[in-house]
């Protein structure tokens, strides 16, 4: 039997649940999972603003690692018993789920098991919306917003190992250093100041090549005022507002591009070019140590419920996981 979380749609309680283990279809790999990442995905579709798409599973659960337990028709490449990570297409609050072969990765020899499991969401947002979308070059600017979050500190990671100069905000002190630490060349605190000041003291006034912002809200005006011209901008979230008023002068001036994307919504083609692609540039640095999840905290599967409680607090700093 497998055990997995089930939202009760009438109070939006969690309960632990079982039913039978799924087999997988075609292109499938069954995982028997070691742990599951949180995602502030998981949230909204608990509250019932981000319903999962007719083709998914309706459990919770975007990334699992595990070992491959059972392998699809037309699968190559994998056998049974490998150390997996991968991008569910749902279903990975269980300690069984299913993954597309085309979303799945190899656990690298320098990775925990159980921390692999914060590693997929990131890698293919991080790609996707910095490296396909945003194409950061070596030597550029970047300015990552919430950069505590475990998209932010992997991207941290990533932008430094190939070759960018990193900036970023998060809400403490403390955060920051962590940041810094990480490899950021600056970190802002911005419940106590400015980023575009802070910004323009350091001498980049107009001079930040790429933003990623996972924030919104009032952030998407001082973005225009420090990027530079040609800068390329990507919202992934909005937790300060999806509105906002703005002038977008700077937007025709500066000739910038102001795009946005999720990952879900994607295709498992276009997800499996941006697997080639991680395989390809990421994955030598996450195979030399210079690239790792940051896990903030581990709960075990029953307390799933204190787990999104500790995402929704926002004090963590890095990636929060369930342990099954």
């Amino acid at each position: 039997m497998r055990r997995y979380v089930a939202i009760n749609p009438a109070d939006q309680s969690l309960s632990v649940e079982r039913d039978t283990v799924p087999q997988p279809a075609a292109g499938e790999l069954l995982i028997e999972v070691c742990a599951a990442g949180l995602n502030r995905a998981d949230l909204l579709q608990r509250a019932g603003h981000y319903p999962p798409p007719e083709d998914a599973s309706p459990i919770m659960g975007l990334e699992v690692s595990g070992r491959v337990a059972a392998i699809g028709a037309g699968v190559e490449g994998w056998a049974v018993g490998d150390r997996v990570c991968a991008l569910t297409h749902g279903g990975g609050y269980a300690d069984w789920a299913l993954a597309p072969a085309s979303q799945s990765l190899p656990v690298p020899a320098s990775i925990d098991l159980e921390a692999a499991a914060g590693l997929p969401e990131a890698l293919f947002t991080v790609w996707h919306n910095l490296f396909q979308r945003a194409r950061l070059q070596a030597g550029e600017r970047v300015l990552i917003h919430g950069g505590a979050s475990g998209i932010g500190t992997l991207a941290i990671q990533a932008c430094r190992a190939l070759g960018a100069d990193v900036y970023s905000t998060a809400g403490s002190a403390e955060k920051c250093a962590a940041l810094e630490a990480l490899g950021a060349t600056r970190a802002f605190n911005y419940r106590e100041e400015d980023f575009e000041q802070a910004l323009a003291g350091l001498g980049l006034a107009n001079r930040i090549e790429v933003i990623l912002d996972m924030v919104g809200g009032d952030f998407i005006q001082k973005n225009f005022n420090v990027a530079a011209p040609e800068a390329r901008l990507v919202s992934i979230a909005f937790i300060r507002g999806f509105k906002a008023e703005v002038n977008f002068a700077p937007l025709l001036f500066k000739r910038l591009t102001f795009t946005g994307s999720t990952l879900r919504a994607q295709s498992f083609a276009q997800k499996a070019v941006m697997k080639e692609e991680i395989l390809q540039h990421l994955y030598p640095h996450l195979d030399s140590g210079a690239l790792r999840p940051v896990i903030d905290r581990v709960f075990p599967l029953e307390e799933v419920d204190a787990a999104q409680q500790w995402m929704q607090g926002g004090t963590h700093t890095g990636k929060i996981l369930l342990r099954m």
